[in-house]
């Protein structure tokens, strides 16, 4: 059929009426809502705890990559006071790999916030949430809405897409978020505002899809604007992205011969704040690979004999991309590390606080797998 068919036949149908809306996208929730981990079952009451850990491992991350590690957490730190009791270096271990680690430091650090100043219990109120660390507008009034059912409408990249689908929201982004923030919270229901907020998610991420939406199976269908325009793919508009200059670096894998690797910490605060990595050079859009070694570690007793490998390790970060050359040496057995940094056993390294990055920079020179 064509496009001015489908018009067509849709203008002879009556609009989804305004106040419709939360019956409709509750009603096709209750039959098609995803179980997730930190989902509670309908009926059952609402962790916070679980609510909040998973908002904020969410964060910039896919369900998927999540799921394994909200798992990991909740088995070891089943509520908020087993976390807050845990060390920052076994929560950065158990966050390794899920990227964005200040993420992992202002959960700690919120944990300990609310043992000490709410008595271990989340607080319901949307301004106390927003004063918790790494907690901002959109998890506190996620966590306000899922939790403890408060009337509020927390804006993901779904419902983002959603409403501004719904309403045909011109505006780009990101000048559009305010204009489509009001419009979402005029879905908000007199009652079950958490299930509302969690069913467009759900729609966003099951129909309402980036691409290809699947409007004929919406709940939606018949009054949203861009679907009876026909262009409801081209929702949300967005300007063009602007990526950071690509930077350069080196990394330096030193393994020991009794297999041992050398490591160190990386500053608390800024990129990787506080992960564990192999020494590496500063990453500069004018790195000078020609004196890379220059910046190398240095072992008393021992003269290292450098070998560059073929290739880069590539990484993107959010406002830049990096390529690493990758240098290895061996150093003789009992060489001590220089200051600020330790040997960890090979077979132990992966249990280290690494990001992805320096999984790949260890699996790019032969220890252990590729992330």
């Amino acid at each position: 059929m064509s496009l001015t068919g489908v018009t067509a036949r849709r203008k002879d149908t009556q609009p989804t009426a305004e106040a419709d809306r939360p019956a409709r996208l509750l009603a096709w929730y209750d039959r098609h809502r995803r179980h997730l981990p930190w989902r509670a079952a309908p009926g059952a009451p609402r962790d916070a705890y679980r609510v909040w850990l998973s908002e904020i491992m969410l964060q910039q991350t896919t369900v998927r990559a999540v799921a394994p590690y909200f798992s990991t957490f909740v088995a070891r730190w089943p509520d908020v006071g087993a976390l807050a009791a845990a060390s920052l270096d076994d929560v950065l271990k158990a966050w390794a790999g899920l990227g964005y680690y200040s993420r992992a430091r202002n959960l700690h650090a919120c944990a300990g916030t609310v043992m000490r100043e709410h008595g271990g219990t989340f607080p319901a109120d949307v301004a106390a949430l927003r004063r918790l660390p790494g907690v901002g507008p959109y998890t506190a009034a996620a966590i306000a809405a899922i939790a403890f059912d408060r009337a509020v409408m927390p804006v993901d990249g779904n419902i983002e897409r959603v409403v501004a689908r719904l309403f045909a929201v011109e505006d780009m982004l990101p000048q559009a978020k305010s204009r489509i923030h009001e419009l979402a919270e005029s879905l908000v229901p007199q009652t079950r505002a958490g299930d509302m907020a969690q069913a467009l998610m759900d729609l966003g991420a099951m129909l309402c899809t980036p691409r290809n939406p699947s409007c004929a199976m919406c709940p939606f269908n018949d009054g949203c604007a861009a679907y009876l325009r026909g262009d409801a793919a081209t929702f949300p508009r967005k300007a063009p992205k602007k990526s950071g200059a690509p930077r350069f670096g080196a990394a330096f894998v030193v393994r020991r011969a009794d297999g041992k690797v050398l490591v160190r910490t990386r500053p608390a605060k800024g990129l990787l704040g506080g992960m564990t990595e192999v020494p590496t050079t500063a990453w500069s859009a004018g790195f000078d690979l020609a004196r890379a070694k220059d910046e190398a570690p240095r072992l008393a007793g021992a003269a290292l004999r450098w070998r560059c490998l073929a290739g880069t390790v590539d990484h993107v970060f959010t406002h830049f991309p990096l390529a690493l050359t990758v240098y290895v040496a061996t150093a003789p057995r009992g060489t001590r590390a220089p200051r600020g940094m330790r040997w960890v056993a090979a077979d132990a390294v992966h249990g280290e606080a690494l990001p992805t990055l320096m999984r790949k920079v260890l699996a790019h020179a032969g220890i252990g797998p590729a992330p």
